[in-house]
């Protein structure tokens, strides 16, 4: 069935990328949320998803991805898996996602989740995700769903030039401010861009630990 309601509200709030439109509505939101949530999951508002963390708000779920710009057949790295809708937007929209998570508690549940959905394309870690996946990159983008105060030096390392990353960056209680950062040639500074004031969880650290494959 999928989310045509959702996706069609995203659309008169000004989603006009096709692609992002047609990721939300093959899915059905109400999978990733519990299982008391599920009379709610179709609503625009973020929801609780336990151990203090949340599901995006779908329109920011949409205008994140949006502003990613993604081509078919690109890869993508994500910070902060959550419940695995963001992740699975994504997977829809490029060639591989490399899906980063602090908490094993939210990590093994997405994991099980999306694989059960059919996504094949889905990498996943737990660790530290200021840290990034050094070993994957270059990535052609990346999108973080938690804020760090600052952006974390290595994310931008991982850009390959022409990249683009999509980030809340701010106080860790506050007001937020979304930022893409398009990565140029050698030489050349960084373009950043204010996007949309926003409110996310804090982007927790923690020892890397690569006990996902």
């Amino acid at each position: 069935m999928g989310d045509v309601e959702l996706a069609e509200a995203l659309r008169r709030q000004g989603i006009s990328d096709e692609r992002v439109l047609e990721a939300i509505r093959r899915l059905e939101r109400a999978e990733f949320v519990p299982e008391a949530m599920r009379n709610v999951a179709g609503q625009d508002s973020p929801l609780p998803i336990g151990h203090g963390q949340t599901i995006s708000q779908p329109y920011i779920v949409a205008f994140m991805t949006q502003a990613l710009e993604l081509k078919p057949g690109e890869r993508v790295l994500e910070i902060g898996t959550g419940s695995g809708y963001q992740t699975a937007v994504l997977a829809q929209l490029c060639g591989e996602v490399y899906s980063v998570e602090v908490l094993p508690e939210l990590a093994g549940p997405a994991r099980e989740r999306l694989e059960r959905l059919g996504f094949g394309n889905i990498h996943f870690r737990v660790g530290d995700g200021t840290a990034g996946w050094p070993e994957a990159a270059p990535f052609d983008a990346i999108l973080g769903t938690a804020a760090p105060e600052r952006l974390p030096p290595a994310l931008y390392q991982q850009l390959r030039p022409g990249g683009r990353l999509v980030l809340p960056v701010g106080p860790l209680h506050g007001t937020q401010e979304l930022i893409r950062v398009t990565r140029p040639p050698a030489g050349e500074a960084a373009r950043v861009e204010n996007l949309l004031s926003v409110r996310f969880v804090p982007m927790t650290r923690a020892p890397p630990a690569d006990l996902l494959h």
